[in-house]
């Protein structure tokens, strides 16, 4: 299939105004297979209840009995099982799971598809495309805002974004490549079904249902036309200075030479989101600020330090170097040093009568993984921080399990000689937009 993907490809770079009519037919029961194996095993059940590790017990024959489900147009996708996850505002964000075999075939419909995307969508766009990062995104902000003369950034929040895409429109870009009946027949269903929550089937007028493998790329197709697209082709050759935007996702920034081109954009920005049903949230959106001269420029106006601004889960810090350059300090959202620390002691509490080996191998689990996110330079402060607050969490509740008996910082210091928790590193280099030096 990588040779016929490859083909495809090819043909969506020569001509960016090609549509593909006959693609179905390369869901094959080797492409649904290695959908399959693609699939996060731990992943909740949706309605079905099935989950991978039962699935994976008869996976061939399974997988081409829905190969033939495909083929004879008998597959029907199955409602969304909705769940809540907390968020820090004391909010809960909706999350839509489907169903193990939906899952499999819109994993292998967005391999399909990518060998098309990938040709139209904009180096802008970082988001949840192969062989890019969140890490890389951070790094172009840096070079830019380093590099490319930036004097104002726009800080954008798009209010419940997968929830408020419009789908006619959506199936229109949709449609502007993929000339596959049974393809768009399949994202039709996919965006159409309900949700289950409570025993009760609810059916939303918009939205792609925040959740499904499918929605990730229908959120960039959506977001490729109504601002990457736009912001290159129609707004940057109307603007006096230099202008860039990283996004990732639903989440972006926009970077200005000049205020009044900022102000220009943010003005119409309003008005190109709501022609596509999306709102900028008023709170999370705004116009800062923030360069080589606004430091200066703050002090200057009395206002201290510059202003700051957050984007994928770090406030980047207008800084200078040990030579006196220019150059950005990045710290963890504190937000999301909150939600680290209280997912950490809710795991600690859950498992304070686990052995401590299998408790420490955990922890230094989660202890990586915050590491490989957030270490990158300037950003060992709040590292150590993390480290600091995770030793505190798990000696609390290693000490509700002695039954009265007090675990003192000595006991527990001689506990961490034999079982040691992971200290900080900084896992990311500078990558050339902007040195220590």
């Amino acid at each position: 299939m990588s040779t016929e993907l490859d083909r495809i490809a090819e043909l969506a770079r020569e001509d960016g105004q090609r549509q593909f009519f006959s693609i179905a037919h390369l869901l094959t029961p080797e492409a649904l297979y290695r959908a399959f194996k693609a699939l996060r095993k731990e992943a909740s059940a949706g309605v079905d209840g099935v989950t991978y590790a039962e699935y994976a017990t008869n996976a061939q024959q399974n997988v081409q009995e829905l190969h033939e489900r495909l083929k004879g147009q008998r597959y029907r996708a199955q409602p969304l099982r909705r769940t809540y996850i907390p968020k820090e505002n004391g909010e809960r964000r909706p999350i839509s799971i489907p169903a193990l075999e939906d899952k499999v075939v819109q994993r292998a419909t967005v391999e399909l598809l990518n060998a098309i995307y990938e040709q139209d969508f904009l180096p802008c766009s970082y988001g949840f495309r192969p062989g890019r990062s969140a890490q890389q995104a951070l790094d172009e902000v840096g070079r830019i805002i380093c590099r490319e003369g930036t004097s104002y950034v726009l800080e954008a929040d798009i209010r419940g974004y997968f929830d408020a895409i419009v789908r006619e429109p959506l199936m229109e870009m949709v449609e502007r490549r993929v000339g596959d009946g049974s393809l768009r027949r399949l994202i039709q269903k996919w965006i159409h079904v309900g949700v289950l929550e409570e025993g009760r089937l609810l059916i939303r007028e918009t939205g792609t249902g925040q959740g499904q493998v499918i929605s990730p790329l229908l959120a960039n197709i959506y977001l490729h036309y109504v601002l990457d697209e736009w912001f290159e082709q129609e707004v940057k050759p109307r603007l006096r200075g230099r202008a860039y935007e990283v996004r990732y996702c639903d989440d972006f920034i926009l970077c200005f030479q000049y205020r009044e081109d900022a102000e220009r954009v943010l003005r119409v920005l309003h008005q190109r989101f709501a022609r596509y049903g999306l709102e900028l949230h008023p709170e999370k959106t705004r116009l800062i600020e923030f360069g080589r001269h606004a430091a200066a420029q703050a002090r200057r106006r009395g206002e201290g330090k510059a202003a700051t601004f957050d984007f994928l889960g770090l406030t980047h810090i207008c800084a200078r170097s040990r030579r006196g350059r220019f150059t950005i300090h990045v710290r963890t959202m504190r937000k999301r040093l909150r939600r680290g620390l209280t997912s950490i002691s809710a795991w600690c509490e859950r498992h304070r009568h686990d052995p401590v080996a299998e408790q420490c191998e955990a922890l230094n689990a989660r202890l990586r993984g915050h590491y490989q996110y957030y270490g990158r330079p300037t950003n060992y402060r709040s590292l150590w921080q993390f480290y600091r607050s995770v030793r505190r969490i798990w000696k609390k509740w290693l000490n509700r399990r002695t039954r009265g008996k007090t675990f003192t910082w000595t006991d527990f210091e001689a506990l961490l000689a034999r079982h040691p928790l992971l200290r900080p590193y900084i896992a990311h280099s500078w990558a050339g937009t902007g040195s220590p030096a």
